[in-house]
Formats: C-alpha cells, structure tokens, sequence
C-alpha cells in the first residue's frame, strides 16, 4: 500500500508517497511480477556499535546498504517472481536494484529541478512514467531504453549543452536502487510518481527532455 507522509517544498509542493507495510520480499516480487521489471538484491546495512555500516565492509561507502555486493549482479537479476522469492528468502534485508537499459532507462536530475519539471509536465498534459527520490537528493525519471544515446543530441536542440546541466541518463550497464531501499542512516528511497495502471506505458526521453532541460537550466 502507498501512503502520502510527506511534502517537499518546491514546485507545487509535490507529495511523496511512502512506501508501508511490504517487505522488500514482497516489493521486489512484486515489481517482477506485476511490472516485469528485472531485480537483483544488492547490499544492506547493518548497525555496528550504533553507526550504520555497508555490507560491503567499506566504512567509507558512498551508498550503504543500495550497490549492488558482486561483481556479476547484472547476470544474476532476474525477471522471474518465484527467483526473485527464493533471493530474498535468502537475505530478507538485501536492497532492491533495478538494472537499468532493459525495460527502461532512467534519467537522474537534482530534486528541486526534478519536482519543478513535474509541475511543467502536468502544465503541459503529458503523463510522466514512475519517479523515485533518492536520499541523495536526487529525482530518477523512467523512460523507455535508448535514452542515454538520444538525450545529448535532444538537449543541444534545446539550445543546452549536456555537460552544462546537472543531467544523466542511467542506461545499460547501471541501476537504480527502488522503494523502499534504505541507503545507511539517510533515509529510504521513495516513489514521486508510484507505478500505477496509467503509467505502465513509459515515455520517451524526447517527451520529456524539454521540462527536464528546463528545470535543469534554472536550478544551476
């Protein structure tokens, strides 16, 4: 169930549904089963005299408890419900990754420049596919696959150039980590726009480039 907790400030203070009452078992069978996203379990945190640690073991990891734990964790994800089951029967408290490049990519922008841009998308009529928020301050919008090779030449028609603005595009060979992941003592990661029926078809980066390109440009 999806429960709104709270709102950030910005554009059109923006509500954030937080995630209750699933355990990460039953979200990642979930997202397998009901959207056909591929999972993979990543890391977790555990608390080591009062401080949350990865378990990685890496006391200065920058994600902890949201990377993938093994080197081949794309070969290990899998689409399948009941795999997707007996891996988090296994370790319960693993995150929750989603590779990237496959059913979708994900492009990342700042958060303020993330719920600005949702404010023009509704402006404009147009139906954005799920949004996260990272605890790293982070909006992940996701689109169909392609466009990391589509996005630098839409943005130089807009009149920006990609490295210029705090944009990038999550495509194959990447992840994001999904609700309700917690990252160390920062919090969880959220759903902005939650997966619903109305959703299920994802947009391509060229709908939304311009409200993102925007957004971006304006919160530099």
């Amino acid at each position: 169930m999806f429960i709104v907790e709270e709102t950030i400030a910005g554009a059109d203070a923006v509500q954030i549904p937080t995630q209750r009452g699933e355990s990460l078992l039953d979200t990642a069978v979930r997202y397998a089963e009901e959207r056909h996203w591929d999972v993979v379990p990543g890391t977790w945190t555990e608390v080591v005299d009062g401080v949350h640690v990865c378990s990685c073991g890496d006391l200065a990891c920058s994600a902890p408890g949201a990377h993938p734990g093994r080197p081949d964790w794309a070969a290990q994800s899998t689409g399948s419900a009941t795999v997707a089951r007996r891996m988090w029967q296994q370790r319960p408290d693993a995150s929750i990754l989603l590779p990237t490049g496959r059913t979708f990519d994900a492009i990342s922008v700042p958060e303020t420049a993330g719920l600005l841009a949702l404010a023009r998308m509704e402006r404009m009529g147009l139906t954005p596919g799920p949004v996260t928020r990272t605890p790293h301050r982070r909006t992940e919008f996701f689109v169909l696959p392609g466009a990391a090779a589509k996005l630098p030449e839409l943005v130089r028609e807009l009149g920006w150039a990609l490295p210029s603005l705090d944009l990038a595009v999550l495509g194959e060979g990447a992840y994001v980590a999904a609700p309700p992941t917690r990252v160390g003592c920062r919090g969880a990661v959220q759903w902005v726009r939650r997966p619903t029926r109305e959703n299920r078809w994802l947009p391509d980066a060229e709908e939304l480039a311009s409200a993102l390109a925007y957004a971006c440009g304006r919160d530099r």
